[in-house]
């Protein structure tokens, strides 16, 4: 089986999906949110971002800069800030993550200033890895429930 490299738009052998590298995905994937979200260790994303690598949400697209200023204001605008990984799946190159995020409101989240409410939702993200980085990072939080939390819109 061989799978195809979009990065480098080339085909791959069967390593791609070899064990240790689906496991050395994951463990890359779950520390994201462990080490960079929930303690601010910014210096690692050196080690886990490719020079290219994009992160995508509902707002668009943006480039490798963008991680470490969405991982600050996320930990700046949501106090008490916890993220955690709930259920993780890698084929060939993609890693797919569950997760779940708690913390308190303190500050501007998709538009709607800090209310002090409590946040619990969860969200899906596809992560793309090439050469043991991060290339590509989708993200598909749940926001109609955290809106609804915000008391953005009605329950």
């Amino acid at each position: 089986m061989t799978t195809t490299d979009q990065h480098a738009g080339t085909a791959t052998a069967v390593a791609a999906d070899s064990p240790d590298r689906l496991q050395a995905n994951k463990t890359i994937a779950r520390r994201l949110y462990e080490e960079i979200v929930n303690e601010g260790r910014l210096e690692l994303l050196d080690d886990f971002l490719a020079e290219d690598a994009s992160r995508s949400t509902g707002s668009g697209t943006f480039g490798r800069d963008s991680f470490a200023s969405h991982v600050t204001d996320l930990r700046h605008n949501v106090t008490d800030l916890k993220t955690t990984v709930t259920d993780i799946v890698a084929e060939g190159d993609w890693v797919v993550v569950f997760w779940r995020i708690q913390g308190v409101h303190s500050g501007e989240v998709w538009g709607v200033p800090g209310t002090g409410n409590a946040i619990d939702g969860t969200s899906i993200s596809l992560i793309t890895f090439h050469d043991g980085k991060v290339v590509d990072y989708v993200v598909t939080p749940d926001r109609l429930t955290i809106l609804q939390q915000l008391g953005a819109i009605p329950a």
